[in-house]
Order: structure tokens, then C-alpha cells, then sequence
């Protein structure tokens, strides 16, 4: 592996900061090599960084790959996560961190040579409190089923306005993926909220900006994200994330927006329109007025997708934003009634880790 090298200013003379890497892992034994040689093989200096995987103690040989690579790579250490939760994990990582600059990585991406240097130019540059890129969204093989959830989550259509999905203009932003935090910013905020499951980091990134702190996105930083090999499973995360958006606004409403309602609020739509077709006579216009618009735009974003990525994806998107948007609304619908029932782990747990 890389011993590591790339200046960060004409000032030769300049200690670059120790920046500290943790990966939450469990059970990611058919991933974490690819992520984990793409962290170390980076340009910027080894000295300068060290790698921490924290792991909720798998049991499918994660553990062996991660004391492996670390015999090979004496910057990589295995951390014990006995809360097992990405949150947990998170924390766990920032406590044993020596660097003043910390990247949280996926275990599920990989990460261009540039990443470390460009995320630390970033920082030092905006002053922010926290800055990242965007994310290409890459499927697992190349199955048909791979290419679809790659269509479906790389338009504005299905993914709403998650700029840094997309492609984004460098400035301010509300999120970043993987991003790159200040040290200082956990003693002023806190630490990742152990209540949430999911959407932690958008949480956290929202109580930056509730602060008065500054995200930046430079889309120069750019992960690879593999997405979900099969649509059964986008359509599980999809109402999974629902499901934590109710629970999310509840720990912390400042973290609530706009997109996130929205396919909640046509799913309610849908339901409230079919169910009075019973009792009110031309129900059907309803409907109409919310469909037709609908579909419209899916047949907009079908071609467009289309014409990126191959037209025999095309014919199947229509039926499957659909059924994409459905799930995610069907999820925060059921965590919002779950919620209302005080049925949920968020009103069980303590908060902040």
C-alpha cells in the first residue's frame, strides 16, 4: 500500500493536520477490502492520517479482513463498537480520535486518491464546519435489476432536491455525504444522536446550520457509492428512511425539510382520494388531477434516464418512481402513526451519545 505524499500548500515548511478516518463496519466482509484500500491509498501523507474501523462486532470474518489490512497498513486499527449502530460507531470513533479533522467513510464506498487532501483544502480554505462532495451512485454488477436503481436514484424525479446525488455547485449546502467535521465542532454540538438509527448524520448536519455553523459541498470531493443490487432492497431502504423522517423530526425538529414530507404527503393523498370514492361521486377527478401530473413527469424522467444510461431501462420507470415514491411515503406515514402511539425506539432511548 501507498506510503502516502501530496503537498497541501507552497509552504513546504507546513505540518499538514492529523485527520482521522472512521469507517462504521459490521458485517461488511464482501466490502470493506475495496473501501478501506481506497482510504489508505490516498495522496495525501500516511503520517498525517490514521484509520479507524469501528466495528459492531460482526461475526461474518469483517473482523479478519480489517486485522489483515491492518498488518499491511499499520495506520488501520480496529475499534470495538458494542452498541453496533452507525451512531455508535460514530461516536465511539470521534472519542479514540487523535486528529483534528475527522472523515466519516462508508463501508459500501470507495474513494478517489484525492479525497483526504481535497476535503482537508476545503476546510482550510471555507472555514467550515464540516464539508464534503457528491456521491456517483454505481451499481453492484451489472445486472438489470442494479441498472434500474441506478436510473431511479440518480434523477431529480426520484430523489427530489439531494443536490449532492445530482451533481452541485460549490457553496453552502444543508448536507453532505462522507463528510470531513472539525474536531471542535463535537465539543461545541455534541455527539451523534444514538436515538437515530438512520439519518444521524443528516440530523447532526442540520444542527450544525441550527447552531449558525457552515456546510460546504465542493463537488471536486466525489465518492462512489454502490447502491442497492435489486429493487426489493431500494424499496426496503426507501421505506426504512421514511420511517426514520417522523422519528428524526421528533428528536430534533430543526432538522425537518420540505422533501422529505413530500412523498408522505402524496401517499396521503392517494389514500385520502380512493377512500372518499365511496361516498363522493366524481372522486375520480381527484385522482386525476394528482396523477396525471405525476406521470407526466415520471415519462419526463424515464426518457431523460433513458438517454443516459439506455432505453431498454426506460418502459419500466414509470411504474417503478411510483413505486419507489410509494414505499418512502407508506414508511414516514407508518412512522408517523407509530410515533403518535409512542411505539418507536426514539421515545425508549436516551438521546445524545
Amino acid at each position: 500500500m501507498r506510503s502516502g505524499g501530496g503537498g497541501l500548500s507552497p509552504n513546504k515548511a507546513e505540518v499538514p493536520p492529523l485527520v482521522t478516518v472512521i469507517m462504521p463496519a459490521r458485517n461488511e466482509a464482501a466490502f470493506i477490502e475495496r473501501s478501506l484500500t481506497s482510504a489508505v491509498a490516498q495522496d495525501y501523507p500516511l503520517s498525517r492520517m490514521e484509520v479507524l474501523v469501528c466495528d459492531g462486532m460482526s461475526d461474518d470474518g469483517t473482523r479478519h479482513v480489517v486485522e489483515e489490512l491492518g498488518r499491511r497498513s499499520p495506520i488501520i486499527r480496529l475499534v470495538d463498537n458494542p452498541g453496533r449502530t452507525a451512531p455508535c460507531a460514530f461516536n465511539v470513533g470521534t472519542k479514540a480520535a487523535h486528529g483534528s479533522l475527522i472523515i466519516i467513510m462508508g463501508a459500501h464506498t470507495t474513494y478517489p486518491p484525492d479525497y483526504v487532501r481535497l476535503c482537508v483544502e476545503t476546510s482550510r480554505r471555507t472555514g467550515a464546519d464540516l464539508v464534503g462532495g457528491t456521491a456517483v451512485t454505481l451499481t453492484r454488477g451489472e445486472g438489470f435489476a442494479g441498472r434500474l436503481v441506478q436510473a431511479l436514484t440518480t434523477h431529480r424525479f426520484g430523489v427530489g432536491n439531494a443536490e449532492f446525488r445530482l451533481g452541485a455547485r460549490e457553496g453552502p449546502a444543508d448536507t453532505v455525504p462522507y463528510g470531513c467535521y472539525r474536531r471542535e465542532v463535537f465539543d461545541r454540538l455534541g455527539w451523534f444522536d444514538e436515538r437515530l438509527t438512520r439519518n444521524q448524520d443528516y440530523e447532526f448536519s442540520r444542527r450544525i446550520l441550527a447552531a449558525g455553523g457552515k456546510i460546504w459541498c465542493n463537488p471536486a470531493i466525489q465518492t462512489r457509492y454502490y447502491s442497492q443490487a435489486t429493487l426489493s432492497g431500494l424499496f426496503r431502504q426507501a421505506f426504512a428512511t421514511g420511517k426514520w423522517n417522523p422519528w428524526m423530526w421528533f428528536v430534533a425538529p430543526y432538522s425537518f425539510a420540505p422533501r422529505h414530507v413530500v412523498p408522505g404527503l402524496f401517499v396521503l393523498s392517494l389514500l385520502v382520494v380512493l377512500g372518499s370514492s365511496f361516498i363522493v361521486h366524481r372522486s375520480w377527478i381527484g385522482l386525476a388531477a394528482i396523477m396525471v401530473p405525476y406521470v407526466v413527469l415520471a415519462l419526463v424522467a424515464a426518457f431523460q434516464q433513458g438517454r443516459r444510461y439506455g432505453f431498454g431501462l426506460a418502459l419500466p420507470q414509470p411504474a417503478l418512481f411510483i413505486a419507489y415514491h410509494v414505499s418512502y411515503g407508506l414508511g414516514t406515514l407508518w412512522g408517523a402513526v407509530r410515533l403518535l402511539v409512542g411505539a418507536t425506539p426514539v421515545q425508549r432511548r436516551k438521546g445524545r451519545g
